[in-house]
């Protein structure tokens, strides 16, 4: 194959990758001091075919000055009282225009400017329904400092009986898929997301990837995790996902879940 020929295969299969329209779905609520590198790691992606969706809960805080200083990098944005952050997570996906919804939280961003680019790829090469990766947490505020790193590994059935789940910012779903299966169940405060992998994975069996590399960095202090009343009720929420879907859930989940967690705390990412 001549030089030429590899250069025009190259733009083509980067035109290809192109042709997928990627939404990338934040809700914010009272952020300030991180809205900022949230929008500005979506907008340095190199992907061109994507559009970045900002719902915010009509914040209190300088959240609205900052993003009206830098609105031109969305796409989409309204600041109104919602339901909680799985309602605003589903106003987002009822705009979204693209053909796969990932969802960023306004303390989260990506750590370099191809993460789109390679879910574009997975999806177009695989023909995948969902794909999610790894995840690292950072210090709230030194966040080049790793606390924990969310190694997930393959989905399999017997590995979420066994209280794994993935990272949920690293998800990226087809819209479609949303469309035909259901929305975030709002009934559920801190565990819809939960509720979400049981339902297209466990009971949908949908065709998911898993790529090997960080793709999001998340500052410690997550709602689910901030308080012991928060971690109760996320495992009571754990437990009204089962039931949600008709499920047995599998009674030694609540010790197991936590211990994966906890070895997040041991294990170190490559490079970091």
């Amino acid at each position: 194959m001549t030089e030429q020929a590899e250069i025009v295969m190259f733009l083509s299969l980067k035109n290809m990758d192109n042709n997928l329209k990627i939404s990338i779905i934040t809700v914010s609520f009272n952020s300030q001091s991180t809205i900022r590198q949230t929008i500005d790691s979506v907008f340095s992606q190199d992907y061109q075919n994507k559009e970045h969706i900002l719902i915010d809960g009509k914040s209190k805080d300088w959240t609205l000055e900052i993003v009206e200083f830098c609105k031109e990098k969305l796409d989409y944005f309204i600041s109104e009282d919602d339901d909680g952050i799985y309602d605003a997570m589903n106003k987002g996906i009822k705009v979204a225009t693209g053909d796969i919804i990932g969802i960023l939280n306004s303390d989260d961003f990506y750590p370099d400017n191809n993460v789109i680019s390679k879910v574009a790829e997975v999806f177009n090469k695989t023909k995948c329904d969902c794909l999610y990766g790894d995840l690292v947490y950072v210090k709230s505020t030194f966040a080049r400092k790793v606390v924990r790193y969310w190694k997930s590994g393959n989905y399999t059935k017997k590995r979420i009986k066994q209280g794994w789940m993935l990272p949920h910012p690293t998800f990226f779903v087809r819209k479609n898929i949303y469309e035909k299966y259901g929305l975030y169940d709002t009934k559920l405060k801190s565990a819809a997301d939960y509720e979400m992998i049981l339902r297209l994975l466990y009971i949908r069996k949908l065709k998911v990837e898993y790529i090997p590399q960080i793709m999001v960095k998340m500052r410690l202090g997550g709602k689910s995790n901030r308080t012991i009343i928060n971690r109760l009720r996320a495992n009571y929420e754990d437990n009204m996902a089962w039931k949600l879907n008709n499920l047995y859930k599998p009674y030694f989940i609540r010790i197991l879940k936590p211990m994966l967690k906890l070895k997040q705390f041991f294990n170190k990412p490559i490079n970091e």
